[in-house]
């Protein structure tokens, strides 16, 4: 919703600004925006491999979407793993296994259907639980290991924001090309009337404007955007490492989850008796 408000007020404060002195017809060059945008495009498309590629085509739905998270959905992965750190206080870590081998089966992870949704957070979680039922005691080596994923997910992320960021840095360039190619459409013309010179001149220039007004009113911000959404979406990833960590380090679930809750953004992070109230109210393992 935001970005369709955002678009409308760029488009509607440049467009706004120019009509009651100029007409509307001349910014209409289907030309020139099949140049820049075409042009940014192939470039787009040579520079970035095929995950880029293919990563950017899914991404862009989220921008229509909001933050990748919601209190709502920081509520249930904390009661999450509160469950699962009472169920291997009780029970010992074996008593995981079974429920991290195969998690779409597990009576425990089915409470939790948003958390199952986020495919790449089931794997990351099950597979650090599953390191602790192989005994893996060291909290640093887990947690160099768990720093070493979550950068390789946020460069892969960050990657497809940057590929994004990238195209726009190079569509005031593109408006010039299409502006320069339309001088020239004008000096073939240079014996016309001084009216007909104005109006190709004038759709010259329409390409450097819409090069400009692409970059920084449009394909900018969105890079922007996906940029933001990565480093929310980390802190997901952050919430479940400093929960872990907690558990392995002997803390009681209660604690271990608050832990998780102090690496939250204020915005989205549950009050304390927010998720106690959670926490009272789940199901047994």
């Amino acid at each position: 919703m935001f970005f369709f408000i955002g678009l409308a007020v760029v488009f509607g404060s440049v467009l706004g600004g120019y009509l009651p002195h100029g007409d509307a017809r001349v910014l209409w060059q289907p030309l020139e925006f099949l140049i820049i945008v075409g042009a940014a495009v192939g470039s787009f498309v040579i520079s970035n491999p095929k995950p880029v590629l293919a990563g950017t085509a899914k991404r862009l739905g989220r921008l229509m979407k909001g933050p990748p998270h919601s209190k709502a959905a920081y509520v249930e992965l904390l009661t999450l793993l509160y469950t699962l750190f009472k169920l291997a206080k009780s029970k010992g870590a074996l008593a995981l296994e079974q429920h991290v081998e195969k998690p779409e089966e597990s009576t425990v992870f089915q409470q939790y259907p948003n958390f199952m949704k986020n495919h790449h957070a089931v794997e990351f979680l099950c597979d650090y639980l599953r390191l602790l039922t192989m005994g893996t005691e060291n909290s640093n080596e887990l947690e160099d290991l768990m720093n070493r994923d979550i950068e390789t997910h946020h460069k892969e992320e960050h990657a497809i924001s940057g590929a994004v960021t990238t195209m726009s840095d190079g569509m005031p360039a593109f408006g010039i090309v299409a502006a320069v190619l339309g001088v020239i459409t004008t000096m073939g013309s240079i014996s016309e009337p001084p009216e007909v010179l104005g109006k190709l001149i004038g759709a010259a220039l329409v390409g450097t404007f819409a090069g400009v007004l692409l970059a920084y009113g449009v394909f900018g911000p969105i890079g922007k955007n996906l940029e933001q959404w990565a480093d929310a979406d980390g802190k997901y990833y952050e919430c479940i490492k400093a929960g872990i960590l907690a558990h392995v380090q002997g803390y009681a679930p209660q604690i271990s989850v608050e832990f998780a809750r102090k690496t939250l953004l204020s915005h989205e992070r549950p009050t304390f008796a927010e998720l106690e109230d959670a926490v009272n109210s789940a199901l047994p393992a």
